[in-house]
């Protein structure tokens, strides 16, 4: 088995979905712009990618590991190439939905493939927790490289309308092209990832999961996590533009520093992990995140317009609060490789497709609540609601951890999935 190969072919595929997925706060920004675009309009751009995700997820998980993990990666590295090469075909707010949509099916293949290769990858819980981690953390690095990818081809000017920002979508078609060919010639041992069910049975299965008393705290976890993050992530730029009153490329640029303390939470976290609890880390977080936003936001009442142009000139609002993402690294690669561990390598896939599904419905809630809110309330009032999801992290961490320690196999349904 080409293990190397793998994982190198997995990271690549995971950190060009990361930017393109992750460009929503930046088309979001630039369809205001060029487009003319209202925030309310552009607000359900994520429900575009994120609804597709959730519908194909359910429908594919229990059929990939007969298509093939990594064939599944391919195909859907095949339709991004192709939803990239539509951008700067035509230029239009329609074909960008269309665009995000063709994204969506594709991400769907490639994150029920990406987690459930990790199992067959790695042979305990704690190297599943570290691979889980590291692609993870990869892929927090290619959400942190879009916004500057962007930004270049965007440039300084304020009128991002000029269409030379689109020939960044012909370099993502080369990157996915190059990927597809590394996992042609990557090999992968997958015959542990089938159970002999046929295709009913293996949907009936992935409802049995939803039984499991620590399947179903992992989902409302997931869905509340990934509401929160979207929800800061895709209106981080705007939130800059207007609430700051910084520049277009400016404000896409020091959004990504969300992405930089995401991904280095992530890779630190890595290293905590092997010397406290999961879950005492994930609560210590959740209080940090939730008291940087009660001292940040405030700051940010009285920006003014700065002097000139750059991050020299920005305030202070603009560095401190991306810092939330350094303490929210944690929450969901841990969460995720807690429940993905206590379940058996055939159930990784439906398990990985139910969480795909319920993230993708929380991305899409967070970026839908917080445009709306942001459009009529502020951006200090959208932001303040992230309060909430903080909020509710707290116990279902806890439970999740209580559960996981149990196996989920206090349930008749947990039983009879673990035999």
């Amino acid at each position: 088995m080409s293990r190397s190969r793998m994982i190198l072919a997995m990271i690549l595929t995971y950190m060009v979905f990361a930017i393109l997925l992750n460009s929503v706060g930046t088309l979001i920004l630039i369809s205001q712009k060029a487009y003319g675009v209202s925030k309310e309009a552009t607000s359900v751009l994520d429900a575009y990618k994120d609804l597709p995700i959730a519908v194909v997820a359910f429908l594919v998980a229990s059929w990939l590991p007969r298509l093939g993990y990594r064939r599944g990666m391919m195909l859907g590295l095949v339709a991004t190439a192709a939803a990239c090469a539509m951008m700067p075909l035509a230029n239009t707010f329609w074909v960008m939905k269309l665009m995000l949509a063709v994204l969506g099916v594709a991400f769907a293949f490639v994150k029920v493939s990406v987690y459930s290769s990790i199992g067959l990858l790695t042979e305990d819980s704690k190297g599943h927790a570290s691979l889980t981690s590291f692609v993870e953390g990869c892929f927090m690095i290619g959400v942190l490289a879009g916004p500057w990818l962007y930004s270049i081809f965007i440039g300084q000017q304020e009128t991002p309308d000029d269409p030379v920002w689109l020939h960044i979508y012909w370099w993502l078609v080369g990157a996915c092209v190059i990927i597809i060919g590394l996992l042609a010639v990557s090999s992968m041992d997958e015959s542990a990832a089938t159970d002999g069910h046929n295709i009913a049975q293996s949907y009936l299965d992935m409802i049995k999961l939803i039984a499991v008393p620590l399947v179903i705290v992992f989902l409302v976890s997931a869905f509340l996590y990934v509401l929160l993050e979207q929800g800061i992530n895709t209106w981080l730029p705007t939130f800059n533009a207007d609430v700051l009153h910084l520049s277009t490329a400016t404000s896409v640029q020091l959004g990504s520093l969300f992405a930089a303390s995401t991904a280095l939470g992530r890779l630190g976290a890595g290293l905590l992990l092997r010397r406290m609890s999961w879950h005492w880390l994930l609560v210590f977080c959740l209080l940090a995140t939730a008291g940087l936003v009660l001292v940040v936001l405030p700051l940010a009442a009285n920006a003014q317009p700065p002097a000139a142009d750059g991050w020299w000139h920005a305030p202070k609002a603009a560095f401190l609060f991306p810092l939330i993402g350094l303490f929210i690294a944690p929450i969901y690669p841990s969460i995720v490789s807690a429940v993905l561990s206590a379940l058996p390598r055939t159930r990784h896939a439906a398990m990985a497709g139910l969480a795909v599904v319920f993230s993708a419905l929380g991305g899409s809630t967070g970026s839908f609540v917080t445009g709306h809110v942001f459009a009529r309330f502020g951006g200090q009032t959208a932001f303040y609601l992230s309060l909430i999801p903080l909020a509710l992290l707290l116990p279902a961490v806890l439970l999740l951890k209580r559960w996981s320690d149990r196996r989920g196999t206090t349930s008749p349904a947990a039983m009879e999935i673990a035999q």
